[in-house]
């Protein structure tokens, strides 16, 4: 990675820590000047325009978003376990460290069209590896038929990290993640499918918060 590439994930990682806990994209590239001790210049010429900055921080959300799905590609055999695990271990990252919830913003066209070339694609081509993996594993899980049972999800999945990010959910409430799978279990059209109960979701709660102390040692 070049110097100029470890530049900008780093003022993407200050962006990103500036608006934890924020309701709303506020954030504008002055505002990293002071925050990041780098030079107005050099943080305009990495964001060109505004859209510039929200796609970056978009970016570096759906980056780790894919990452995970590495890990749970080795943990999970069975598809729907993936899908729904996958997804409660984002809504508990972004309740855990207060994260900005990208769905906020994105996906908006207007805003996209702002953005210069450069960070566009590379928001493009993140998101829609991103959401391609979760539509071919809706499909492995096994298309209903009827509704669109993507844009179902897909919808349910942006209202729900927003309201429980404007509730203060609790990111350790094991009841939270099994309300949430039950949903998306019901609404991909597998109601008859078994997920965890709320004991599982206690035990994985409990394995994640151990991992992670020892991560931190």
């Amino acid at each position: 990675m070049s110097s100029w590439e470890q530049r900008g994930c780093y003022l993407t990682e200050v962006a990103e820590r500036c608006l934890r806990g924020h309701k709303s994209f506020d954030l504008c590239r002055s505002h990293l000047v002071n925050a990041s001790q780098i030079s107005k210049g050099t943080i305009y010429n990495h964001f060109p325009t505004e859209a510039d900055l929200v796609m970056s921080v978009a970016t570096a959300h759906f980056h780790k978003r894919l990452a995970r799905t590495v890990v749970d590609q080795i943990e999970h055999v069975d598809p729907l376990m993936r899908f729904l695990m996958h997804h409660c271990w984002c809504l508990r990252d972004d309740l855990l460290y207060q994260r900005f919830v990208i769905a906020r913003v994105i996906p908006n066209v207007e805003l996209q069209e702002q953005a210069t070339a450069a960070n566009l694609a590379s928001f493009e081509s993140v998101y829609k590896a991103y959401m391609d993996w979760n539509r071919e594993l809706i499909k492995e899980i096994g298309l209903v038929q009827g509704f669109d049972r993507g844009e179902l999800v897909a919808n349910y999945l942006r209202g729900a990290q927003i309201n429980c990010d404007d509730a203060g959910k609790r990111y350790d409430d094991e009841n939270l993640y099994y309300q949430f799978s039950y949903a998306l279990t019901h609404l991909m059209g597998h109601s008859d499918k078994r997920i965890p109960d709320q004991v599982s979701f206690e035990k994985w709660l409990y394995r994640l918060s151990e991992l992670e102390v020892v991560q931190a040692a």
